[in-house]
Parts: structure tokens; C-alpha cells; sequence
């Protein structure tokens, strides 16, 4: 039976937030937010080992303490320019520290995603374990989409019928995935899914909830910290 591993990139700078320390590192319920998502896939007992891919010499990674999760996390110092850089740098990286198989399933999940659910990692393993392409978590759009111009003005509003909001973890077959990374080049792919798409592949959706949200500007903080206290 193929075993599963996860991988979390963690190479970038989170400008967004507004804030000289990289997004991963922000304080979250007390802890760096990269460690809320560690813990969930590190705990589970159905991921054989988790990747942490970060950017060459990180120091901040050192001041912190890890070691709730020695013996399941593996560092890899290898961060691309990209999040899909980092992540198929990872995943090269790993066959040298594992023994994952081409056939094992890897789970990509955000490091800025620090409110996955034990529930939500389950339905994920559960439906796609014999699933052909594989899949990712995933949410119906649900707000009415406005499509805008140059100035900020509506041209139309878009139909939002089957649109889906992609979260992650998103898990594909080891070599699938770095064959569908390396055959994107220089091409920008903000998912990994999009990399499986471009195969002509059709990954699977899996339904979640808004509550694995992504942490991107300095409010989500604040909503991050209260769905974290009470689960």
C-alpha cells in the first residue's frame, strides 16, 4: 500500500502581511503560525513523514523549538524564487532523507493554513486514497463575484456555478507531481493542482469548510487565533 507524506513550503516572505518577519513565523495562539501546521499532519499517524521546505539559511527556523515533532519532521533547506520551486525542490530533496516511492502520496499544505482539522486531514486521506489523479480540499464559492476594471468599476458579475475555492492540503502520487512541476518551467502556479491540471488531468474536490482558512493579511490573524481556540 502507498504511504502518505506531506510537505509544507515555507521559503516565502508573506509581504503582504505588512511585516519584516516572514509570514510563517508570525506569533499564533503562542506559537510561530508554521506550527499549527505542523502539528496537525505531524500527529496523524497516517503520514509517514512531513517535509518542511525553507529558505537557504534560515535562521529564524533555529530560534524556535521544534522538537514536539522529532521524529516525523524532516528540514530541507532547498527553497526556490516560487512556491512551486520550492515545493518540486522539496520533493527531489526528499528521496534523499526518505524512502518515499513513486506510487506515495504527498500532501502540499500552507504553511499560512495553521486551522486544518484532524476531521478535514482524515476526509482527505479517506477519499482519495484510491483515487487515480488525486485531489485537494476545497470549498464552494458562495459570495456573488463581481468582475472589476482598471478604475475599480464592475464590468459584470460573474457566475459563480460550480467555482470551488482551493485550499489545501492538495495530494498527488510523488512522481505525478514532480513530473507535473517540472514540466511547468517558468510558468507561475500559485497551486499545485494547476501543475496536475495542465497534464489534462482532473483532480478530485473534496469538501471543506471556510474555517481552513489561508492566513494572508494581518486581520486573518485574529480570526485565525479564535477558530485555533475554540476548534
Amino acid at each position: 500500500m502507498p504511504n502518505f507524506f506531506a510537505l509544507i513550503p515555507a521559503a516565502g516572505s508573506g509581504s503582504r502581511m505588512g511585516d519584516e518577519l516572514p509570514k510563517q513565523y508570525l506569533s499564533l495562539a503562542g506559537k510561530p503560525m508554521i506550527y499549527h501546521a505542523l502539528r496537525i499532519l505531524c500527529s496523524s499517524s497516517r503520514i509517514t513523514c512531513v517535509f518542511v521546505v525553507l529558505a537557504p539559511g534560515d535562521e529564524e527556523w533555529l530560534r524556535h523549538d521544534w522538537s514536539d515533532f522529532s521524529g516525523k519532521l524532516e528540514v530541507l533547506e532547498c527553497g526556490g524564487a516560487t512556491r512551486a520551486e520550492s515545493v518540486l525542490n522539496g520533493l527531489k530533496a526528499a528521496r534523499g532523507v526518505s524512502s518515499i516511492g513513486d506510487d506515495d502520496w504527498v500532501l502540499v499544505h500552507d504553511a499560512a493554513r495553521p486551522c486544518l482539522a484532524e476531521m478535514q486531514l482524515d476526509k482527505l486521506l479517506d477519499e482519495l486514497a484510491d483515487d487515480k489523479v488525486g485531489g485537494l480540499l476545497a470549498v464552494p464559492v458562495a459570495d456573488t463575484l463581481k468582475r472589476g476594471d482598471a478604475s475599480r468599476r464592475v464590468e459584470h458579475t460573474e457566475s459563480r456555478e460550480s467555482l470551488w475555492q482551493a485550499q489545501t492540503p492538495q495530494m498527488f502520487r510523488y512522481q505525478l507531481l514532480v513530473e507535473a512541476l517540472s514540466m511547468m518551467g517558468g510558468v507561475t502556479m500559485t497551486d499545485d493542482a494547476g501543475a496536475i491540471e495542465a497534464l489534462g488531468l482532473h483532480p478530485k474536490l473534496v469538501l471543506s469548510d471556510a474555517r481552513n482558512l489561508k492566513v494572508t493579511y494581518p486581520q486573518d490573524l485574529a480570526l485565525a487565533e479564535l477558530i485555533l481556540r475554540n476548534p
